[in-house]
C-alpha cells in the first residue's frame, strides 16, 4: 500500500479522499489554488501545496513536478478537473507515479462518447439509435433516418453542456450551431452527435469495480433523475421503479458487471443507463472512468469504502471478494447542497457562510469541503456538501432526510435547502413514479416560499444565531426572539 498519495483536487471530495488515506495510515498531500488557501481540505492535510498560474487545478504539468517534489507514490484525482484526462494519467505514469484509475487506454475510449457507444456495443451493451461525429451535412440526413425527437451531445462532454433536445427537423441547424459552441467552449472540441431521444426517461446508473487480475463486480444502482439542466440533483439507491421495469435491474447490472471485465477494466467506474418504463427497455448512456458525486449513498447501502478500494486496486491488489460476497441493505437518499437560488433560474450565489449548523444524528452523513466563516468562491463548483440519509425503508429514509434538511442552517448565501424539501414532498417523489423532466412536470417546486411559511426554518435560523451570539459574548441573555430580528435582518431582506 501506497504511504504517500497526491490529493489533486478541492472541496467535498479531497476531504473525502483524505480521510480515507488516514483510515489507512497514508499520508495526504494536496495543492490548493489561492482562493483556497484556507480552505478544509487544505487544513486537513499532512502537506499542502500552492499551485501557480492561472490555470489552477487544470495544470496537470505543474501537478505531477509537485508531486515528485512531495515524494508521493500515487496521485488521486477525485471527479471533476483531471479525473478523466488521459493525457494526465499517462504523465503520472511517465513520471513513475501510479494514477488511482483506470488505465489511460479506458479512459481516453470512454471519455469519447463515440468510442465509448462502440467499446460498449462490442461488450454486448444495446446503445440507444445514434450517428457517429460528422458534418452538419452528415448529422441532419442521419436524423432523417433516426427520427425526431432527437438528443445532440458533445462528443467529449458532460454535465449536459454540449446538449440540444430537438423536436422537429427545423430546429435542427440552430440546435447544432449551439451545441458545437457550448462544446468548445467547455471542452476545447466542437465534435457533437446524435442520439434518439427517450423521452421521460429514468437515468439508471451501475456502480462498478474492477481489478487487475480481471475480476469485476457491480455495487447496484443509483437513480439520477432529478436534475436540473442535464444536472444531478438528487440521488437514491434502490431505484424506486414499477416492478416490471424493477425486474429490469438485474439484467442492468449484470451487463455492467461483463462490460467492465470484458474491457479488463481496473479501478472504479460508473456505467449509466437510460431506462424507458414505457417500454420497459434500457438504454447504455456513458461510462465515467473515475468516483461519482453520488458515491456515498452505494456506501451506505453497501457497506464499502469505494475510495480504499480505488487505492487497494491502484496498489496493485486484488478485489479480494465476488459478486456473491457483495449484499446491498436499506435504503439511502442524497441530496446535493447548492450555493444557488433555485427560485431565480439556480443562480449560484457565492460568498461567506456566516452561519453553518450542519445536520446529524444516526445514519445521516453530511461530506463538505467548508466550515463556518469559509468563502464559497464564484470560481469553482457551488456545491457545498452532499447530505446523505440512510434507513431501512425507502420512507424511513426519506424522512429522515427531511429532518436533516430541516436541521441544516446556511447564513450568508442563498441555497437550495427549502427547494430539495419541496421536492422530496411532492407525491410524485413519495411515490417513485417520476423521471428526467421532474422540474419541468412540477414548477411548485421553484415557488419561493413565503417568509411566513418558512417559520421552522426562521426559527432554527434564529437558534443559531443565538447560540453564535451567545458563544461570542459569553453571555446566555440572547434569546430566540433576538435571533430572529437578527434572521429577518439578514435573510429576509431583498437581495
Amino acid at each position: 500500500m501506497f504511504s504517500r498519495v497526491l490529493v489533486a483536487n478541492r472541496g467535498e471530495i479531497a476531504v473525502r479522499i483524505i480521510r480515507s488515506l488516514r483510515d489507512l495510515g497514508i499520508r495526504a498531500v494536496v495543492i490548493y489554488s489561492d482562493v483556497d488557501r484556507g480552505s478544509l481540505h487544505v487544513r486537513l492535510a499532512d502537506e499542502a501545496y500552492r499551485l501557480s498560474g492561472t490555470q489552477g487545478y487544470l495544470d496537470f504539468a505543474q501537478i505531477v513536478d509537485i508531486a515528485k517534489e512531495s515524494a508521493v507514490d500515487a496521485v488521486h484525482p477525485g471527479y471533476g478537473f483531471l479525473s478523466e484526462n488521459a493525457e494526465f494519467a499517462a504523465a503520472c505514469a511517465d513520471a513513475g507515479l501510479v494514477f488511482i484509475g483506470p488505465h489511460p487506454d479506458h479512459i481516453a475510449t470512454m471519455g469519447a462518447k463515440v468510442s465509448a457507444r462502440e467499446a460498449m456495443k462490442k461488450a454486448g451493451l444495446k446503445v440507444i439509435p445514434g450517428s457517429g461525429a460528422g458534418t452538419d451535412a452528415d448529422l441532419i440526413d442521419c436524423a432523417r433516418e433516426i427520427g425526431f425527437p432527437i438528443m445532440i451531445k458533445a462528443a467529449a462532454g458532460g454535465g449536459g453542456r454540449g446538449m440540444r433536445l430537438v423536436h422537429a427537423p427545423y430546429g435542427l441547424p440552430s440546435a447544432l450551431d449551439a451545441a458545437r459552441r457550448e462544446s468548445m467552449k467547455a471542452f476545447r472540441s466542437d465534435v457533437v452527435y446524435l442520439e434518439r431521444a427517450i423521452l421521460r426517461p429514468r437515468h439508471v446508473e451501475i456502480q462498478v469495480l474492477g481489478d487487475s487480475f480481471g475480476n469485476a463486480v457491480h455495487l447496484f444502482e443509483r437513480d439520477c433523475s432529478i436534475q436540473r439542466r442535464h444536472q444531478k440533483l438528487l440521488e437514491e439507491t434502490p431505484a424506486p421503479l414499477t416492478a416490471s421495469a424493477r425486474a429490469l435491474i438485474p439484467e442492468m447490472a449484470l451487463a455492467a458487471q461483463r462490460a467492465t471485465a470484458h474491457l479488463g477494466y481496473a479501478g472504479a467506474g460508473t456505467m449509466e443507463f437510460l431506462l424507458s418504463e414505457d417500454d420497459n427497455s434500457f438504454y447504455f448512456l456513458e461510462m465515467n472512468t473515475r468516483i461519482q458525486v453520488e458515491h456515498p449513498i452505494t456506501e451506505l447501502i453497501t457497506g464499502l469504502d469505494i475510495v480504499q478500494e480505488q487505492l487497494r486496486v491502484a496498489a496493485g491488489e486484488p478485489l479480494g471478494y465476488t459478486q456473491d460476497d457483495v449484499v446491498h441493505s436499506g435504503h439511502a437518499l442524497e441530496c446535493r447542497v447548492y450555493a444557488e437560488d433555485p427560485y431565480r433560474g439556480f443562480l449560484p450565489s457565492p460568498g461567506l457562510l456566516k452561519i453553518l449548523r450542519e445536520p446529524s444524528g444516526g445514519n445521516v452523513r453530511n461530506d463538505t469541503g467548508y466550515y463556518e466563516g469559509a468563502e464559497v468562491p464564484a470560481a469553482y463548483d457551488a456545491l457545498i456538501s452532499k447530505l446523505c440519509t440512510w434507513g431501512p425503508t425507502r420512507e424511513a429514509a426519506i424522512q429522515r432526510m427531511q429532518r436533516a434538511l430541516f436541521e441544516y442552517v446556511i447564513v450568508g448565501v442563498d441555497t437550495n435547502l427549502s427547494f430539495l424539501s419541496s421536492v422530496l414532498s411532492t407525491q410524485a417523489f413519495q411515490s417513485g413514479h417520476y423521471a428526467t423532466d421532474f422540474i419541468d412536470r412540477h414548477p411548485e417546486v421553484l415557488r419561493a416560499p413565503e417568509p411566513a411559511q418558512d417559520v421552522k426554518r426562521a426559527l432554527a435560523i434564529a437558534s443559531a444565531y443565538a447560540q453564535q451570539r451567545q458563544r461570542r459574548s459569553g453571555s446566555s441573555a440572547h434569546s430566540a426572539a433576538q435571533g430572529i430580528s437578527a434572521w429577518r435582518r439578514t435573510a429576509l431582506t431583498p437581495s
